[in-house]
């Protein structure tokens, strides 16, 4: 399973571990991806990291919609 095949209406709902030893996907399970953050929640570092990383996969640039301070996060695809 691909990050894309979750998108759905251009956003994508993840649930965030930060501390992690590197960001990586850890799991897809019902249309919700949970992903390892290698920076601490703190100074919103975390956030930061994980836009990052989603820009990169799906090779588009992405924004937060909601959870900017909550594990629970859903970004939205810009272009």
């Amino acid at each position: 399973m691909e990050l894309t095949d979750i998108v759905s209406n251009n956003r994508i709902t993840i649930i965030v571990k930060p501390n992690a030893k590197k960001t990586e996907i850890i799991e897809y399970r019902e249309g919700i991806v949970k992903i390892a953050v290698a920076a601490p929640a703190d100074k919103d570092k975390a956030n930061k990291e994980l836009l990052h990383f989603v820009s990169r996969l799906l090779k588009k640039h992405v924004r937060f919609v909601s959870g900017l301070k909550s594990k629970k996060k859903v970004l939205e695809i810009v272009a």
